[in-house]
C-alpha cells in the first residue's frame, strides 16, 4: 500500500502540472490566435473538462488551425493520462484489495516454536525435520511477494523484517524455543544482534557460508554457529577416496558392535547387474539389507528381484568386519586410481573442502572453475564439452560436481555422461528436490546441501532427539516411541506403516540389536530407526502421542 500511495502522489503531481501547463498555453493561445481574452480560470475549466471528458465545445468552434491542433493534442493527452491511471493506480489498488493478506504477527498461543529468518532453498529441509518431531515454526519473510506465495502454500509465515526488533517480537521470539538465521553471513550477523536485543536468553543458531566468519557470529551473540558446506564437501570427497579402499568412513555406530552404513555400488563391481536375490549379499557378507536407493527412490525393504546397478546405494546393518566384506563387493574390480584423476568442478567453499580432502588422502585431482584463481587448473564452463575435454574427462576415474546451481549441475551431468560413460559422477545439489533429477541425468551419488543443513540445525535445536546421521541420504535417529510400548515389533509393523526400520533399541544403557518380530518394546525404551526424512516424520506421528 505504501508503494500505491507514492504512485498516487506522483500521479497527482503530474496531472496537476499538465493541467496547469495546458491552461496557461490555452489562455495565451485563445488571446493570440482567436483574439479572445478569456480569464485564466475559464482556461483551466476547459482543460479540466477535456481531461476528465465531462464536457467539450464550450469554446468551439475554434477558427485558427493552431488552436484546433492544440485542442487535438490536449484531447489525446487527457485520454493518455486516464489510461495511465489504470495500471499505475487502479489495478494495484484492486490487487491490494483482493490479494491474500499475509499476517504480520503470529497467532496468540504459539509457543516453544522455532523462528526461522527467512526463506531459502534450505528452509524446506529444516521445516521437514521440525515437522517430523512435532515442533512448530514461524518464518519471518521480508519480501512481501514471497511471503504471500509461502502463505498461500500453507507455510506458517509472517511478513516482517527479521533484522528489526519489531519483526522478531511479532514472530513471538520471547516465547520461542530457538531462532535460526540462515540468509547470508552479513545479514545473519545483523539478525543475531537484533535477537539479542529482543530475547537474550533464547538459543540462536546461525549458519555461515564461510567458516572463517564463525568468530564474528559468536561475537554477535550466536550460541551455535554451523557451517554445512565443509561437511558436505568432506562427505562427497569420501565417496571418492573410499571407492578404491575398504575404509568405512561414514558408518554410524548404533551400539552393540553394530553399525549402519550407506554403501554405493560402483561401476564395474561384482554386484552391478545382479538382482538383490542373486547377489547373495547376506550369505557372502553377513549383513542385513534394510533399504536401498534406486536412482533417487528409496525402497525399504527392497524387492528381491530389484536390479543392483551403479548408483544403487545400499542401506545395511552389521558388524564392522561384515560391512568391510560388503564394501569389497561394492568396489570396482578394475581399480583405475593410477590411470586417472578425480575432476572437481566448482571451487567455492564446497569445492575447496573437497580438494583439501583429496589432497590429504593423496588422490590426484584437477580443479575446474569458471573463474581463474589460485588452485584452479582448468578455467571454463563445465557444461561445455571442450572444458571437460581440457580436463581429460575421458581419462578421469571420477568427477565431483560442486556447482551451486542445480540446473547447471544437471546439464553438466548429462555432458559428462555423454563424453565419458565409465566415469563415476558424485554431485552436490542445493535443493533436496533436485536429487532425483540428478540421478535421472546419470549421477552415481547425490547429496543435497539442504538436507545436510536441515539435519545439522535440527540436531542442534531438538535436544530431546539424537540425529545420528547428518551427511547421509538416509537419516538415523534415536528417539522414544511411547505409543509402541507393550507391542512387539511384529505387531507394530513399523516398516510397513512408516517405511522406517528399527535397527536397535536402547534399554537400561545397553543397545539391543538382535531384534526379531517377537521383540517387545518396553516403557522408557529408546528406539534407533533408519529411514528417509519423510519416513522419520511418519514414524514420529506413528509412535508418539
Amino acid at each position: 500500500m505504501d508503494k500505491w500511495r507514492r504512485r498516487t502522489v506522483y500521479y497527482s503531481i503530474l496531472l496537476t502540472g499538465l493541467m496547469l501547463g495546458y491552461a496557461v498555453l490555452y489562455h495565451h493561445g485563445m488571446r493570440i490566435f482567436e483574439g479572445d481574452d478569456i480569464t485564466f480560470l475559464h482556461s483551466l475549466q476547459v482543460v479540466v473538462e477535456t481531461f476528465t471528458t465531462t464536457g467539450f465545445g464550450s469554446d468551439a468552434p475554434w477558427q485558427s488551425p493552431e488552436m484546433n491542433a492544440f485542442v487535438i493534442l490536449m484531447d489525446l493527452t487527457g485520454v493518455a493520462v486516464i489510461f495511465m491511471a489504470l495500471p499505475v493506480l487502479v489495478f494495484p489498488l484492486l490487487e491490494d484489495v483482493f490479494s491474500t493478506t499475509v499476517p504480520k504477527s503470529i497467532e496468540n498461543g504459539l509457543s516453544d516454536h522455532v523462528v526461522i529468518c527467512s526463506y531459502t532453498p534450505r528452509t524446506d529441509a529444516l521445516i521437514a525435520e521440525l515437522d517430523s518431531w512435532g515442533v512448530g515454526y514461524v518464518l519471518v519473510e521480508p519480501d512481501r511477494e514471497r511471503a504471500t506465495e509461502l502463505y498461500e502454500d500453507d507455510y506458517t509465515v509472517i511478513h516482517g523484517d527479521p533484522e528489526s526488533t519489531e519483526g522478531l517480537e511479532r514472530a513471538g521470539l520471547v516465547e520461542a524455543r530457538a531462532l535460526v538465521a540462515d540468509v547470508s553471513d552479513q545479514v545473519d550477523a545483523s539478525i543475531v544482534l537484533t535477537a539479542q536485543e529482543v530475547a537474550e536468553e533464547i538459543p540462536i543458531v546461525s549458519v555461515v557460508e564461510e567458516p572463517n566468519r564463525t568468530a564474528y557470529h559468536r561475537l554477535a551473540g550466536a550460541d551455535t554457529v554451523l557451517s554445512p558446506r565443509p561437511l558436505l564437501g568432506k562427505s562427497l570427497a569420501s565417496k571418492v577416496t573410499t571407492s578404491v579402499t575398504s575404509d568405512l568412513d561414514g558408518a554410524i555406530d548404533i551400539g552393540g558392535d553394530i553399525e549402519v552404513a550407506e554403501l554405493p555400488i560402483h561401476r564395474g563391481s561384482r554386484l552391478a547387474g545382479t538382482t538383490l536375490a542373486e547377489s547373495g549379499i547376506r550369505e557372502r557378507a553377513g549383513v542385513n539389507v534394510i533399504g536401498a536407493w534406486f536412482r533417487g527412490e528409496f525402497e525399504s525393504p527392497p524387492a528381491p528381484e530389484a536390479v543392483l546397478t551403479n548408483g544403487t546405494v545400499l542401506l545395511v546393518t552389521g558388524r564392522e568386519d561384515q560391512l568391510a566384506r560388503l564394501k569389497e563387493l561394492t568396489l570396482s574390480e578394475i581399480r583405475r586410481l593410477e590411470h586417472g584423476e578425480t575432476i572437481v568442478v566448482g571451487y567455492g567453499q564446497v569445492g575447496r573442502t573437497i580438494a583439501g580432502a583429496l589432497a590429504e588422502a593423496g588422490f590426484p585431482y584437477t580443479v575446474v572453475d569458471r573463474t581463474a584463481m589460485e588452485g584452479v587448473d582448468v578455467v571454463g564452463d563445465a557444461t561445455d564439452p571442450e572444458t571437460l575435454e581440457a580436463a581429460d574427462i575421458d581419462e578421469a576415474r571420477s568427477i565431483i560436481l560442486a556447482l551451486p546451481d542445480d540446473t547447471a549441475a544437471e546439464f553438466a551431468t548429462l555432458v559428462v555422461r555423454d563424453l565419458s560413460p565409465q566415469t563415476e559422477i558424485v554431485a552436490r545439489v542445493e535443493e533436496a528436490a533436485s536429487t532425483q533429477k540428478m540421478y535421472r541425468a546419470g549421477a552415481d551419488y547425490v547429496l543435497s546441501l539442504a538436507t545436510v543443513s536441515g539435519r545439522m540445525i535440527a540436531s542442534t535445536i531438538l535436544e530431546d532427539e539424537d540425529v545420528l546421521s547428518l551427511d547421509q541420504q538416509v537419516e538415523v535417529v534415536r528417539t522414544s516411541a511411547p505409543k509402541l510400548t507393550g507391542q512387539t515389533l511384529g505387531d507394530a509393523q513399523v516398516r510397513s506403516e512408516t517405511g522406517c526400520t528399527v535397527v536397535g533399541v536402547e534399554r537400561d544403557g545397553r543397545v539391543v540389536t538382535d531384534l526379531g518380530p517377537e521383540f517387545r518394546i518396553e516403557l522408557d525404551d529408546e528406539v534407533i530407526i533408519a529411514g528417509t526424512d519423510e519416513g522419520i516424520q511418519r514414524f514420529t506421528d506413528f509412535a508418539h502421542d
